[in-house]
């Protein structure tokens, strides 16, 4: 798996129709019409999300790891 930073991963979520609910503190909380799941993208500077974290999260999102 490729290293991804927060903000990658958020712009690859925004391409795939999740919508930016709000912001706490340094973590950008994401929706999507007609699901309940809600995805917490930690975005820490130019900081890379972790293996398995990335893995849940795109997993969760329902988006392929070709389209980070």
């Amino acid at each position: 798996m490729k290293s991804v930073t927060g903000r990658e991963l958020a712009k690859a979520l925004e391409r795939s129709g999740w919508v930016l609910l709000r912001v706490h503190g340094s973590h950008h909380i994401y929706g999507k019409q007609g699901r309940r799941e809600r995805i917490s993208v930690p975005i820490h500077g130019n900081a890379a999300i972790k293996r398995g974290l990335l893995a849940q999260l795109i997993k969760l999102a329902g988006i392929a790891e070709k389209d980070l």
